[in-house]
């Protein structure tokens, strides 16, 4: 078994413009409420931990700046998104 290794022969498929997308939504939503508990967590902080939430909020908050204007530049409507639930995310992940 000298030098041998293993390549994969299946095909990587690439994922539709409309799963993008889908994925792209989820992450918004995900990142929207990851945002909401850092938020609530900063509330109740004490200590050092008000370093560490203030540092969650300002790098959840620039994550969803960015997915937000990825949305927009493939012409997905942000004001839908707004509007949805991440207990919808939590149901496809499960």
């Amino acid at each position: 078994m000298k030098d041998e290794y293993y390549v994969r022969e299946e095909k990587i498929i690439e994922k539709t413009e409309i799963e993008k997308e889908t994925e792209l939504v989820k992450a918004i939503i995900k990142t929207r409420e990851e945002l909401k508990v850092a938020n609530c967590n900063f509330e109740y902080a004490q200590g050092e931990l008000i370093d560490y939430y203030t540092y969650q909020i300002k790098s959840n908050q620039e994550k969803l700046d960015y997915l937000i204007k990825l949305a927009k530049t493939k012409g997905i409507q942000v004001d839908m998104i707004h509007g949805m639930r991440f207990s919808s995310y939590d149901e496809e992940a499960g």
